[in-house]
C-alpha cells in the first residue's frame, strides 16, 4: 500500500479575533517547549560547546519536533555546536523516500539519508503477529552508531518525550519486573557516543498540538504501527486517560523519577539493608512510609531567553 504524508486537516477559516487567540496560544506552546528543551538540556548538561550532535528523524512528530526546537535553540545559545539531521530509510513498502530529503533541504541543515533494509531482515526473522520492535530497535541502533561515527558526531539525540519516558518505567514494572525507566542521557552501549533525549520533560500533547501548528509532512511507520495491541500502546493509553481524570499526575510521575528515595524501595544492591543497625537516635528519614510528605516544589522554568547549555569542561 503506498503511503501519502499525514498532514492535519486545514481548519475552517476563522474571525479575526478567533485567528489572534491561536496565534497567541501558538506562541505560548513555542515558548513552552523551548523553555522544557533548554531546561531538560541544562539540567543534564547534554549538549556543551563544540557538540556535533546528531538528530535522529524519522518523519514522525516526535523527531519533527526535536530538530525543529533544537534549531531554535541553537540560534539563541550562548556556545556553538552543530547538528545533523539524520533518517534510516528502512525499505518499507510503500516508503515516501522523497518527503525528508525535500523537508530537510528547505532548512539549508546538513542532513545524511541512510538506506539499510531491515525492513526484509524483520519480517523474514520475526512470525507473523509477533512484535517486530525489539529486533526492529536493535538493528536500528547498529547502524544509527555506524553512520553517528562516520559524520565525527559524539551526540545522538532521540525525539522521546515525558509519556515515552513514563511508558517505559510501566512496561519495565509490568511485564520486566524492573524498576527501571527511559533516562534523558546516557551512554550508548558501545560506550562511544552520549544518548541525549532533549524533549525529556515535554508532554505528547504539546507535541501533537505542534506538528499540527507546523504541518510537517508525516511519515507513518507501517512495520509496527500497526501492532495495535503492543504493550505499549495499552500503557500509552493507560496514561492518556489518567492525564484526562487527573492533571498534573503525569508530571508529578516524572519527578519521582528525579526524586528516588533507596532508602524505601527494596534493592539490597542500592541501599545496605542488610547490615542496617539501629542508632537511638531521631531520623527524618526513618520509616515514615505511611506519612503524608508535601509533594516538592516545581522546578522554576528559567527565563524565556536562557537557553541552558554549557560550555566544555
Amino acid at each position: 500500500m503506498h503511503m501519502t504524508p499525514d498532514t492535519a486537516t486545514p481548519a475552517p477559516p476563522a474571525s479575526a479575533a478567533q485567528a489572534l487567540k491561536i496565534e497567541r496560544e501558538d506562541h505560548k506552546l513555542e515558548k513552552r517547549l523551548c523553555r522544557q528543551v533548554g531546561q531538560a538540556i541544562g539540567d543534564y548538561h547534554m549538549i556543551e560547546a563544540g557538540d556535533r550532535v546528531m538528530v535522529c528523524l524519522s518523519g514522525g512528530k516526535d523527531s519533527y519536533t526535536l530538530l525543529d526546537i533544537l534549531m531554535k535553540l541553537r540560534q539563541r545559545a550562548p556556545i556553538d555546536f552543530e547538528l545533523v539531521a539524520v533518517n534510516l530509510d528502512q525499505k518499507q513498502p510503500g516508503f515516501p523516500a522523497h518527503i525528508l530529503p525535500e523537508y530537510l533541504a528547505k532548512l539549508g541543515l546538513p542532513f545524511h539519508i541512510e538506506t539499510q533494509d531491515t525492513y526484509s531482515v524483520v519480517k523474514k526473522v520475526i512470525p507473523e503477529g509477533k512484535t517486530m520492535c525489539s529486533l526492529c530497535s536493535r538493528l536500528r541502533r547498529g547502524i544509527l552508531y555506524k553512520v553517528a561515527r562516520e559524520l565525527g558526531c559524539n551526540k545522538i539525540a532521540l525525539g522521546h518525550h515525558r509519556d515515552d519516558m513514563l511508558q517505559t518505567l510501566f512496561l519495565n514494572m509490568f511485564f520486566g519486573a524492573k524498576l527501571k525507566g527511559m533516562p534523558a542521557k546516557l551512554v550508548s552501549d558501545n560506550g562511544e557516543f552520549m544518548v541525549i533525549r532533549p524533549l525529556a520533560y515535554v508532554a505528547e500533547k504539546d507535541i501533537v498540538r505542534w506538528a499540527q501548528v507546523q504541518q510537517y509532512p508525516i511519515i507513518p511507520c507501517t512495520l509496527c504501527g500497526s501492532q495495535e495491541n503492543l504493550q505499549r500502546v495499552q500503557v500509552g493509553n493507560l496514561l492518556l486517560e489518567w492525564d484526562k481524570k487527573f492533571p498534573g499526575r503525569l508530571d508529578n510521575m516524572l519527578r519521582a523519577l528525579q526524586n528516588v528515595v533507596p532508602s524505601h524501595l527494596m534493592d539490597r544492591q542500592l541501599f545496605p539493608f542488610e547490615t542496617l543497625q539501629t542508632t537511638g537516635v531521631p531520623d527524618d528519614n526513618g520509616d515514615t512510609a505511611f506519612d503524608e510528605e508535601p509533594l516538592p516544589a516545581a522546578p522554576t522554568p528559567p527565563g524565556e531567553q536562557v537557553i541552558a547549555l554549557t560550555s566544555a569542561g
